[in-house]
């Protein structure tokens, strides 16, 4: 069952994996290896950049390789709930505290909040970043055939770094399909998330501790069955990762020159 059953925030495992071995775009005729070192350079990019132009040209190119990818743009506005509510969580109160030009007071319990450029400023640079960093992961996740994606794995993490991360993304599939199976038999009973939450905790506990315990069964028995069909150990992946192109190898030098310039223009370089 798909991960859409929770809520349409949650990034949905099943669709995302159905876009990267269906689809038939350019994109997805891409080296993963560019697409890999495109992502290494965006994340060196927003972690270095505090510079709001350019973290907009940033986020503008990643939303049209999405959408010239063809993959679906209404799924993206609503999966960015997560990482939006990530940002508010983590400067939800650090924002009041910046200096600068005050924009409104708030008195909250004998306390005075003041939110000011700078502080808004904080809050618009960070969740630009994170949805630059989510836009391309997606992108990168839906244009990869799973194959090349665990071969790259293979070779970049050493043993045995490599299998709990192959295993662990794998078992993400298992782990939602079982709490979504019970959810849906706590609503056919007259439950539900919210509800149990408010009114009935034991209940919403109860589905989680579930979860939890058929997790590790379930994990046991896979365990078992990859162990009956060889499995010694080592997850191999046979498939070769196609080389990047010529107009590829350009592209990465490209921005081996940009990080470079990137590092040396950084607010940061004094670290």
């Amino acid at each position: 069952m798909s991960s859409a059953a929770f809520s349409p925030h949650i990034p949905d495992l099943d669709l995302i994996t159905y876009y990267a071995e269906k689809q038939a775009s350019f994109f997805s005729r891409v080296s993963p290896w560019t697409k890999f070192g495109c992502l290494i350079f965006i994340v060196l990019a927003i972690t270095l950049t505090r510079n709001l132009a350019i973290l907009l040209i940033l986020y503008f190119v990643v939303v049209m390789l999405y959408m010239a990818a063809r993959l679906p743009i209404q799924k993206l506005v609503a999966w960015y709930a997560l990482p939006l509510l990530f940002v508010l969580s983590l400067v939800g109160l650090m924002i009041w505290s910046e200096p600068g030009v005050p924009l409104f007071t708030l008195s909250l319990a004998g306390f005075t909040l003041t939110l000011t450029d700078n502080g808004l400023l904080l809050l618009v640079t960070l969740t630009l970043k994170a949805f630059i960093s989510v836009t391309f992961s997606l992108f990168f996740l839906m244009t990869t055939r799973y194959q090349y994606f665990a071969a790259m794995i293979s070779r970049i993490f050493p043993s045995p770094l490599d299998q709990i991360f192959l295993m662990a993304y794998r078992f993400l599939f298992l782990t939602l399909s079982m709490t979504a199976s019970v959810l849906k038999s706590v609503r056919s009973r007259g439950g539900g998330l919210m509800h149990s939450v408010r009114m009935q905790g034991r209940l919403f506990a109860g589905v989680f501790a579930h979860v939890f315990i058929r997790s590790f069964e379930r994990g046991e028995r896979v365990h078992k069955a990859m162990t009956a069909r060889g499995y010694a150990g080592s997850y191999v992946s046979h498939g070769e990762v196609p080389r990047p192109a010529l107009p590829g190898f350009a592209l990465l030098a490209a921005l081996v020159i940009l990080s470079m310039a990137l590092v040396i223009t950084s607010p940061y370089r004094g670290w």
